[in-house]
């Protein structure tokens, strides 16, 4: 229980210092609060709903980890490093990725809503 306990409280602290430091972040979380209510008025289903909440917040996570490698990146060396930016670009096309797989189903849902399929 103490273990469970301890990656909780700093699962809390990196969530806080990533609200903190980075914008997107706030932005997202931002964007999955406001994905709530309009996910039940979206979603044709209440899977479908979760779905797209759970879509939402795969951004999320996907920023998380890529605020996780720039911030290591940072820490490395502050001088530009063209392998260093290169792994910053891929942890930016993974968020950009993830952001048009949720538009991609916020979209299916809407077009389902409408009876287009």
């Amino acid at each position: 229980m103490l273990r469970i306990w301890k990656a909780t409280i700093n699962s809390r602290n990196g969530l806080a210092f990533a609200i903190r430091s980075e914008q997107a972040v706030r932005e997202e979380i931002f964007a999955l609060l406001l994905s709530v209510p309009l996910a039940w008025l979206i979603g044709a289903t209440a899977m479908r709903a979760v779905e797209l909440v759970c879509a939402v917040a795969f951004v999320l996570v996907v920023e998380l980890l890529n605020t996780a490698i720039e911030k290591l990146a940072d820490r490395l060396t502050l001088d530009h490093d063209k392998q260093i930016g290169r792994v910053k670009d891929m942890g930016s096309a993974a968020v950009g990725v993830a952001l048009l797989m949720a538009g991609a189903f916020w979209i299916f849902a809407i077009v389902e809503r409408l009876g287009f399929v």
